[in-house]
Protein backbone atom coordinates (compact mmCIF):
# COMPACT_ATOMS: atom_id res chain seq x y z
CA UNK A 1 0.00 0.00 0.00
CA UNK A 2 1.49 3.34 -0.95
CA UNK A 3 2.38 5.89 1.85
CA UNK A 4 -1.20 8.07 0.23
CA UNK A 5 -2.94 4.70 0.32
CA UNK A 6 -2.19 4.54 3.64
CA UNK A 7 -2.89 8.19 4.75
CA UNK A 8 -6.47 7.99 2.81
CA UNK A 9 -7.25 4.54 4.65
CA UNK A 10 -6.71 5.87 7.79
CA UNK A 11 -8.73 9.26 7.75
CA UNK A 12 -11.69 6.74 6.26
CA UNK A 13 -11.51 5.00 9.36
CA UNK A 14 -11.12 8.03 11.86
CA UNK A 15 -14.13 9.50 9.61
CA UNK A 16 -16.34 6.45 10.53
CA UNK A 17 -14.71 6.16 14.14
CA UNK A 18 -16.43 9.39 14.51
CA UNK A 19 -19.64 9.27 13.25
CA UNK A 20 -20.03 6.14 15.34
CA UNK A 21 -18.96 7.71 18.59
CA UNK A 22 -21.44 10.60 17.81
CA UNK A 23 -24.25 8.05 16.84
CA UNK A 24 -23.65 6.20 20.09
CA UNK A 25 -22.32 9.12 22.95
CA UNK A 26 -24.21 7.87 25.74
CA UNK A 27 -25.61 11.23 26.89
CA UNK A 28 -28.10 13.07 28.45
CA UNK A 29 -29.41 15.15 25.88
CA UNK A 30 -29.17 16.70 22.40
CA UNK A 31 -30.91 19.69 19.98
CA UNK A 32 -33.70 18.45 17.87
CA UNK A 33 -33.34 16.81 14.63
CA UNK A 34 -33.77 16.77 11.12
CA UNK A 35 -34.00 20.12 9.82
CA UNK A 36 -36.72 22.31 8.52
CA UNK A 37 -39.94 23.13 9.66
CA UNK A 38 -40.47 20.35 11.67
CA UNK A 39 -43.62 21.39 14.19
CA UNK A 40 -41.80 20.31 16.94
CA UNK A 41 -43.13 21.29 20.78
CA UNK A 42 -40.60 21.51 22.93
CA UNK A 43 -42.18 20.98 26.14
CA UNK A 44 -40.32 20.80 29.66
CA UNK A 45 -37.46 18.80 30.68
CA UNK A 46 -36.62 18.27 26.92
CA UNK A 47 -39.50 15.91 26.00
CA UNK A 48 -40.50 17.01 22.32
CA UNK A 49 -43.77 16.33 21.02
CA UNK A 50 -45.74 16.77 17.65
CA UNK A 51 -49.16 18.02 16.94
CA UNK A 52 -51.19 15.48 15.89
CA UNK A 53 -52.36 17.02 12.03
CA UNK A 54 -47.83 17.05 11.65
CA UNK A 55 -46.75 13.68 12.75
CA UNK A 56 -45.42 11.37 10.45
CA UNK A 57 -44.76 7.63 10.03
CA UNK A 58 -41.18 6.25 10.90
CA UNK A 59 -39.48 4.33 8.17
CA UNK A 60 -39.53 0.52 8.27
CA UNK A 61 -38.94 -0.49 11.73
CA UNK A 62 -38.84 -4.51 11.67
CA UNK A 63 -35.98 -7.12 12.22
CA UNK A 64 -34.58 -9.82 14.70
CA UNK A 65 -35.05 -9.49 18.37
CA UNK A 66 -32.22 -10.46 20.87
CA UNK A 67 -34.19 -13.86 21.17
CA UNK A 68 -33.84 -14.19 17.71
CA UNK A 69 -37.99 -14.05 16.74
CA UNK A 70 -39.17 -11.17 14.39
CA UNK A 71 -40.61 -8.18 14.97
CA UNK A 72 -42.01 -5.73 12.79
CA UNK A 73 -43.38 -2.26 14.40
CA UNK A 74 -45.90 -1.65 11.84
CA UNK A 75 -47.66 -5.04 13.34
CA UNK A 76 -48.31 -2.71 16.70
CA UNK A 77 -50.59 -0.39 14.70
CA UNK A 78 -53.36 0.39 17.02
CA UNK A 79 -51.90 0.73 20.37
CA UNK A 80 -49.48 3.33 21.41
CA UNK A 81 -45.97 2.39 21.14
CA UNK A 82 -42.88 3.26 23.46
CA UNK A 83 -39.51 2.45 21.45
CA UNK A 84 -36.45 3.04 23.69
CA UNK A 85 -32.67 3.41 22.06
CA UNK A 86 -30.28 1.48 24.78
CA UNK A 87 -27.48 -0.34 25.29
CA UNK A 88 -26.37 -2.43 28.42
CA UNK A 89 -22.76 -0.06 28.03
CA UNK A 90 -24.39 2.70 28.82
CA UNK A 91 -25.09 4.15 32.60
CA UNK A 92 -28.12 6.74 31.71
CA UNK A 93 -29.93 3.09 30.15
CA UNK A 94 -28.58 1.24 33.31
CA UNK A 95 -30.26 4.14 35.50
CA UNK A 96 -33.80 4.45 33.43
CA UNK A 97 -34.05 0.59 32.45
CA UNK A 98 -36.09 0.01 35.87
CA UNK A 99 -38.54 2.43 35.12
CA UNK A 100 -39.24 1.20 31.84
CA UNK A 101 -39.50 -2.43 33.14
CA UNK A 102 -42.22 -1.22 35.75
CA UNK A 103 -44.25 1.01 33.22
CA UNK A 104 -44.24 -1.53 30.32
CA UNK A 105 -45.80 -3.62 32.69
CA UNK A 106 -48.22 -1.21 34.17
CA UNK A 107 -49.86 0.70 31.01
CA UNK A 108 -49.96 -2.75 28.86
CA UNK A 109 -53.60 -3.06 29.90
CA UNK A 110 -53.92 0.87 28.11
CA UNK A 111 -53.06 -0.77 25.44
CA UNK A 112 -49.55 0.47 25.11
CA UNK A 113 -46.42 -1.68 23.67
CA UNK A 114 -43.09 -1.07 24.93
CA UNK A 115 -40.07 -2.56 22.57
CA UNK A 116 -36.12 -1.80 22.77
CA UNK A 117 -33.89 -1.26 20.01
CA UNK A 118 -30.73 -2.13 21.74
CA UNK A 119 -27.31 -1.01 19.80
CA UNK A 120 -23.84 -1.18 20.00
CA UNK A 121 -23.59 -4.47 22.10
CA UNK A 122 -21.11 -6.42 19.78
CA UNK A 123 -22.63 -9.37 21.45
CA UNK A 124 -26.17 -10.65 22.31
CA UNK A 125 -25.12 -12.19 25.43
CA UNK A 126 -24.23 -8.64 26.88
CA UNK A 127 -27.67 -7.34 26.21
CA UNK A 128 -29.86 -10.39 27.03
CA UNK A 129 -28.15 -10.33 30.81
CA UNK A 130 -29.07 -6.47 30.98
CA UNK A 131 -32.55 -6.97 30.39
CA UNK A 132 -32.64 -10.02 33.00
CA UNK A 133 -31.23 -7.93 35.82
CA UNK A 134 -33.29 -5.03 35.36
CA UNK A 135 -36.88 -7.00 34.38
CA UNK A 136 -37.05 -5.76 31.26
CA UNK A 137 -40.13 -8.61 29.39
CA UNK A 138 -40.43 -6.28 26.59
CA UNK A 139 -38.80 -7.33 23.02
CA UNK A 140 -35.83 -5.84 21.86
CA UNK A 141 -34.44 -4.89 18.10
CA UNK A 142 -30.80 -6.31 18.10
CA UNK A 143 -29.32 -3.46 16.54
CA UNK A 144 -25.65 -3.41 16.61
CA UNK A 145 -24.39 -1.53 13.74
CA UNK A 146 -27.57 1.22 14.05
CA UNK A 147 -29.17 0.46 11.03
CA UNK A 148 -32.35 0.52 12.49
CA UNK A 149 -31.70 3.73 14.71
CA UNK A 150 -30.15 5.81 11.75
CA UNK A 151 -32.37 4.24 8.99
CA UNK A 152 -35.63 3.88 10.81
CA UNK A 153 -37.04 7.50 11.34
CA UNK A 154 -37.26 9.99 8.24
CA UNK A 155 -35.91 13.39 7.94
CA UNK A 156 -37.29 16.40 9.67
CA UNK A 157 -39.15 14.13 12.29
CA UNK A 158 -38.27 13.55 15.91
CA UNK A 159 -35.55 10.83 15.59
CA UNK A 160 -32.99 9.26 18.12
CA UNK A 161 -30.10 10.80 18.13
CA UNK A 162 -27.85 9.32 20.90
CA UNK A 163 -28.32 6.44 23.94
CA UNK A 164 -30.63 6.77 25.48
CA UNK A 165 -33.70 7.96 23.23
CA UNK A 166 -37.19 7.38 23.61
CA UNK A 167 -39.82 7.81 20.95
CA UNK A 168 -43.58 7.13 21.38
CA UNK A 169 -45.58 6.19 18.20
CA UNK A 170 -49.19 7.11 18.53
CA UNK A 171 -52.48 4.29 17.81
CA UNK A 172 -52.06 5.11 13.73
CA UNK A 173 -47.92 4.32 14.15
CA UNK A 174 -47.03 8.08 13.90
CA UNK A 175 -43.80 9.24 15.01
CA UNK A 176 -46.10 11.50 18.40
CA UNK A 177 -43.07 12.37 21.22
CA UNK A 178 -39.51 12.24 21.97
CA UNK A 179 -36.75 12.51 24.91
CA UNK A 180 -33.28 12.88 23.97
CA UNK A 181 -32.00 11.71 27.90
CA UNK A 182 -32.72 9.41 30.39
CA UNK A 183 -36.22 9.44 31.45
CA UNK A 184 -37.72 8.24 34.84
CA UNK A 185 -41.23 6.83 35.66
CA UNK A 186 -42.77 10.28 35.88
CA UNK A 187 -41.57 11.83 32.35
CA UNK A 188 -42.47 8.33 31.10
CA UNK A 189 -45.55 8.53 32.34
CA UNK A 190 -45.91 12.43 30.61
CA UNK A 191 -44.79 10.99 26.94
CA UNK A 192 -47.57 8.11 27.32
CA UNK A 193 -50.58 9.25 28.95
CA UNK A 194 -52.20 12.29 26.58
CA UNK A 195 -51.14 9.52 23.55
CA UNK A 196 -53.38 7.64 25.78
CA UNK A 197 -56.16 9.41 25.96
CA UNK A 198 -56.16 10.55 22.28
CA UNK A 199 -59.66 9.36 20.33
Amino acid sequence: MSFSRARRAALLTALVATGALTLSACGDGGKSGGGGDTNFVAASGGVETVRAPDRRLPNELKGETLDGSRLDIADLKGKVVVINVWGSWCAPCRAEAPHFAKVSKEKKADGVEFVGINTRDGAKRQAIAFEKDYGITYPSFYDPIGKLVVNGFPRGTLMPQGIPSTIVLDREGRIAARALREIDEAELRKMIDPLIAEK
